[in-house]
Order: structure tokens, then sequence, then C-alpha cells
């Protein structure tokens, strides 16, 4: 009897291994099938949020760093060129597409990444598939703080606009 209820507790035993065995591995790929849906989603993703920045000290940072002496932003007076300079770019308006906060620092820290079309318009033909933004690497210069303000002023003097079109009646 003894020997019965001992083979019998091996079993039950063994089968609960087996259970055991398959609920972690249900888990595991329940676990595997989240991940990868939340990596689809960031990899979707069209930016990211930044902390609140502060525009007024955003419009600071961006004359501290000289960088209105090529660009210009919509709505804004901002001191006048000592240096001349060869580019002048226009940020800000009414666009029927707003860049994200992503775009904006991807533009900032990397000017290369992107560069204007307006820009490229501006260099002959032969030189647009090579060309490099004249704009300077930030990067060791501007702190974290002045990045998200920057990128705050600048977010703040985009207007998105609707597109202007009739939809047709076709009533009865």
């Amino acid at each position: 009897m003894e020997k019965i209820m001992k083979t019998k507790r091996q079993k039950i035993s063994s089968m609960s291994g087996i259970a055991s065995i398959g609920a972690r591995t249900g888990i595991a790929c329940l676990l595997l099938m989240l991940v990868a849906c939340g990596g689809k989603e960031k990899k979707m993703a069209k930016g990211f949020v930044l902390p609140a920045g502060d525009v007024e000290k955003g419009k600071q940072a961006f004359i501290e760093l000289k960088c209105h002496q090529c660009h210009s932003v919509a709505g804004e007076l901002l001191p006048e060129n000592v240096e001349p300079s060869l580019v002048k770019l226009h940020l800000g308006g009414e666009v029927y597409r707003v860049k994200t906060y992503g775009q904006l620092v991807t533009s900032v820290i990397n000017p290369n990444h992107n560069l204007s079309k307006d820009y490229l318009l501006g260099i002959d033909k032969e030189q647009r598939e090579g060309a490099q933004s004249p704009m300077p690497s930030m990067v060791d210069q501007m702190t974290v703080d002045q990045m998200i303000n920057i990128v705050a002023f600048l977010n703040a003097h985009y207007v998105k606009l609707e597109p202007e079109y009739e939809v047709p009646y076709y009533g009865p």
C-alpha cells in the first residue's frame, strides 16, 4: 500500500511540475507578447515628450547661443545680427504639418540628420547630395535645460493650418 501511495505521489508531483513548467512558459509567452507590442508602439511613436520648458527662457537661450544669427522665428523680434550670415532660415509660423518634440530636439542636437528643404534649394544641385548643415554642433555648449527651453520656444511659434477644401454635397 505504501508503495502504491509513493508511486501516486511521484505521478502527482511530476504532473504538477509539468503544469508548473507549462504555467511558467505561458506567463513567459504572455510577457514576451506584451513587450513585443510595447516595442512596436515605441517604434511607431513620432516623438517623445520632454519636461515642460519655459518659452521665455528658451528665447533667452536662443539668443545667448546665437541661433538668431541664422534663424528667424515667426512673430519674434530678435536682436540684429552683428556678423553677416550666409544662411537665414525661418522657423515657426503657419504650417500644415507641425514638427514633433522629437523632430525639434533632433534638429537642434543633430542638424545634419534632416536638412531644411529651403537650405537645400539655396545651394547648387551638385552640392546637395553630400551637403552638411551650416549649423554648428551645440552639444558641447548647450545644457539640457537650454535645449528643453529652446524646443518649448520654437514649438510655441508653430501654428497648424487645416487644409482648405470643400466637401461635395451629394444630397437627395
